[in-house]
């Protein structure tokens, strides 16, 4: 479905079977998602020979930068998920259109956090009872990094439309550039290689903006060579109800329900501090090697999500049944095989970021609840992303309002404040929730109540 002046350059042909295959879109996921993650750990690597307080610092200014860059991803998702039940339908010329429209509307949302960030982000910091060598830290990066988040919001919006185009590894390709400017520029302004000053946390703040900026670029070029109507110019400009409103549906609940997940991880934070900054540097350290135990996981979620958006589309619920429970079976036993080598290997992993005994003690005996922690994380990361594929995307909202803050925060608090457990308390209760909403999400996909919530009903096929 193309017209003259909307012709597709280089979209590949015969690619239905791909489409709906699950390694082919997960791999290249997995990968960058893989190299994301990269990022923040070579950040952590390199601050680490600084300080432990430069790493406990950038480590909480990126928690209200995880919460900036999941508002984001309200037009990102929303917008993902309605174009993959378009796409499924056949209806490409309106994929396009929500494309564009999708596009200018991070790029709005995304310029006023970045205000935010610049002008507020000296009291959201001194909420966290930051002190000292720590806040200035903190403070430095928040300026830099949130003052910049609008050229993530580009990202976000088109990444997620490159990806649910089926073109999962040229997202990929640009993401592994984007790493390497990111190290570079690391290395170079951190430590004040190649000529350039020596700025520690400023450094690394200049380097994640700087590698955005590039990555925007090869992401607009690739935007214009995978869709099968090209967006054109004015698509940016018109802003139509119709299709907001259906993005809001899905970006909405679902953005709100990661900010309420990451609101939780900052009162958790608050709760560490009381338990002195070792706790805080362990905290990180753990945080990032936990990362790698979910990442298939994730992987596997969004590869998944696409492919139900596309079978919604297309009719084919049966089949959107079946492949969820299929992926909740392999992301589970990648889990468990990662859980297992990070179990085995813990005073290794938390020595690769710092000599301090006490941190690594701390650290590794928190790794060890991976097990109960990582393996209920899995399967909400594939029924959530499922849910919200099939346009279900309230019903997690409404548990997680439970499960999370009425249930995990007070876990928490006990835990740590009453029961004397550490860290140990925040695994333990974050793990309560991640089981509670295991459970219920699980009872929802087999009830099929998600099958009423399509945006693309068979009638508009």
């Amino acid at each position: 479905m193309t017209t003259d002046n909307t012709k597709p350059i280089n979209v590949k042909k015969d690619k239905n079977n791909k489409e709906f295959n699950l390694f082919y879109l997960t791999w290249p996921i997995f990968l960058e998602i893989f190299l994301f993650m990269l990022m923040g750990i070579v950040d952590t690597l390199m601050l680490s020979e600084i300080s432990d307080n430069a790493v406990s610092g950038v480590g909480a200014a990126n928690q209200f930068l995880h919460i900036a860059i999941l508002i984001l991803e309200v037009i990102g998702n929303g917008a993902s998920i309605v174009i993959a039940q378009y796409i499924g339908s056949r209806r490409f010329l309106e994929a396009s259109r929500i494309s564009a429209l999708a596009v200018t509307l991070n790029l709005i949302v995304g310029l006023i956090i970045s205000i935010g960030f610049i002008t507020m982000g000296q009291h959201l910091l001194t909420t966290l009872n930051l002190q000292g060598e720590i806040l200035d830290n903190a403070q430095k990066y928040l300026n830099i990094v949130g003052g910049g988040i609008f050229l993530q919001a580009i990202i976000n919006s088109l990444a997620a439309i490159i990806r649910v185009h089926g073109y999962t590894k040229q997202a990929m390709y640009v993401s592994l550039g984007m790493n390497i400017v990111h190290i570079i520029a690391n290395y170079a302004l951190i430590f004040g290689h190649f000529g350039m000053p020596e700025l520690g946390v400023q450094g690394a703040a200049i380097s994640s903006v700087l590698s955005r900026g590039l990555a925007i670029i090869v992401f607009f070029w690739l935007l214009y060579r995978v869709m099968e109507v090209r967006i054109e110019f004015n698509h940016y400009f018109s802003l139509s109800k119709a299709y907001i409103s259906k993005i809001l549906s899905i970006g909405i609940p679902s953005a709100l329900e990661q900010v309420m997940y990451q609101s939780c991880q900052i009162v958790f934070l608050y709760y560490v501090t009381h338990l002195g900054e070792a706790s805080m540097a362990a905290k990180q350290y753990a945080g990032n090697i936990s990362m790698f135990i979910y990442l298939f996981a994730f992987a596997i979620g969004t590869g998944t999500s696409i492919i139900i958006g596309r079978f919604i589309g297309a009719g084919r619920q049966d089949d959107a049944y079946r492949r969820v429970w299929k992926s909740v079976v392999y992301a589970s036993i990648a889990t468990l095989v990662m859980v297992v080598v990070v179990m085995v290997f813990r005073f290794p992993l938390m020595s690769m970021f710092t000599e301090n005994q006490d941190i690594i003690k701390l650290g590794a005996n928190v790794l060890l609840l991976s097990v109960v922690l990582e393996t209920g994380r899995t399967i909400n990361i594939i029924l959530i992303n499922s849910l919200r594929a099939s346009g279900d995307a309230k019903f997690p909202l409404w548990v997680g309002m439970f499960t999370m803050v009425g249930m995990s925060l007070p876990l928490g608090y006990w835990f740590v404040f009453h029961l004397d457990l550490g860290l140990a308390g925040i695994w333990l209760a974050i793990a309560a929730d991640e089981w509670a909403r295991a459970v219920i999400m699980s009872m929802r996909w087999k009830s099929r109540k998600w099958e009423k919530h399509a945006l693309v009903k068979p009638s508009e096929h």
